[in-house]
């Protein structure tokens, strides 16, 4: 019997932020397709807990910042969609993969820079190009900012400014994908605990407590924060909201 459920395909949906997404997206009756670099233990664990809400769902290996690996990784997905969701496309991709890196602007180095760039912007950029033929009209793309891109923090020069870049895709993205219908937006959390980066703005006291003080909320924000922000984008009560950047950070740096 085929599925009538829609599908999200969710990059770096093993832990974090993704993980949670994931979790929010199968709860609102979507089946879950995650991607994982080395987390295959915690990967096949949110699989399981997503069995559990009573939807479909798989995990596949990727690695965002190696590009030229899109085009296998595509010819995969399509495979396990037929064999194991009986679908020949999904609905939503949801770019959330990516790393921390922490350097003032005058100490970031190339290496750095292009590993920010090729899984950041690069990766997001074609990722959702290789996507596009198995992703339905109608559907949706949520790209993962940071308000790092509105406001500024030292040591996040070369990070922000590849979201930075996102962001003005996206917006060319909904322009030019909107004749299929396929809506695209930007969300952009504020600082949230978890292990991104090292696990600063969670384990770091006197870090946790500066954010606080800047926010509206006088919180840090947590993964339950965003994900369901993120699902609620790609349901049918966001049919109207395209384009936009949708910043959830409790209000910081107002």
């Amino acid at each position: 019997m085929t599925s009538t459920n829609k599908i999200v395909l969710i990059t770096g949906g093993s832990r974090g932020l993704g993980k949670e997404m994931a979790l929010r997206f199968a709860q609102k009756g979507l089946d879950v397709i995650i991607t994982y670099q080395s987390k295959v233990a915690e990967a096949h664990e949110v699989v399981q807990q997503i069995e559990a809400l009573g939807q479909k769902a798989a995990a596949l290996h990727l690695n965002v910042g190696e590009s030229k690996s899109f085009d296998a990784f595509f010819a995969q997905l399509s495979t396990i969609l037929n064999t194991q969701f009986h679908r020949d496309k999904i609905d939503f991709l949801v770019n959330n993969a990516g790393i921390g890196i922490h350097a003032s602007f005058a100490e970031t180095t190339e290496e750095q820079f292009n590993a920010l760039l090729n899984i950041h912007f690069k990766g997001g950029f074609f990722m959702a190009q290789k996507a596009l033929p198995l992703l339905n009209d109608g559907g949706g793309i949520v790209n993962i900012s940071t308000g790092l891109a509105r406001f500024s923090f030292p040591g996040y020069a070369a990070y922000a400014s590849m979201k930075g870049a996102i962001e003005t895709l996206t917006k060319y993205q909904a322009k030019e994908l909107g004749v299929r219908g396929i809506r695209v937006n930007v969300v952009a959390p504020g600082a949230i605990e978890t292990d991104f980066g090292g696990g600063a703005v969670r384990d770091n006291a006197a870090l946790n407590a500066n954010i606080a003080s800047a926010t509206a909320l006088s919180r840090v924000g947590l993964p339950e924060d965003i994900g369901g922000v993120v699902a609620f984008l790609c349901t049918e009560d966001a049919r109207w909201i395209n384009a936009q950047r949708i910043e959830v950070s409790g209000g910081m740096m107002l």
